[in-house]
């Protein structure tokens, strides 16, 4: 689904893994804690989600850079544990209907089709939890609405 913008803190617990140190990466959470993300993650650890989509404006509401290649960030889960940490390797920012199904397909959800995969984001993105992120009650989507594809690779595996 969607990856929420990374805090700009540090990840929750300062460690080091793999030579990573964990304290100096941002967090990344993929939608909000509660079910939806502990599946997004599983499929972040199991390697089939290699893809995620954000709104544009969601960056831009938390004062947050775009993310560029190179990028690092700690996964954490719905408890805000770390469990995996991940590199970017392509962003792309283009408008809503130019999502391709190449990228539906890698953000391993299911989805067999790109309007499959936009009615699951749109019902994400205009759903209460985004909608008070965003502070808009009313925010919505539409076929120009810029978003921000990005590609990663999975780089270590946390879980112990």
């Amino acid at each position: 689904m969607t990856h929420h913008p990374a805090s700009a803190g540090p990840a929750a617990q300062p460690e080091f893994a793999g030579g990573l140190d964990l304290a100096a990466l941002p967090e990344a959470g993929f939608g909000f804690p509660g079910p939806l993300r502990d599946r997004l993650v599983a499929a972040v650890l199991d390697g089939s989600k290699t893809a995620t989509t954000g709104v544009a404006a969601a960056y831009e509401h938390e004062g947050e850079a775009l993310p560029e290649p190179g990028q690092r960030s700690v996964v954490v889960d719905s408890d805000g544990r770390p469990v995996a940490v991940i590199e970017i390797t392509e962003v792309r920012v283009v408008p809503l209907r130019e999502v391709d199904l190449a990228h539906a397909l890698d953000e391993g959800e299911g989805d067999e089709s790109v309007a499959a995969w936009r009615r699951g984001h749109e019902d994400f993105w205009h759903g209460p939890e985004m909608r008070a992120a965003m502070d808009d009650p009313q925010f919505t989507v539409d076929d120009d609405t810029p978003v921000v594809l990005e590609r990663f690779r999975l780089i270590a595996d946390l879980r112990g």
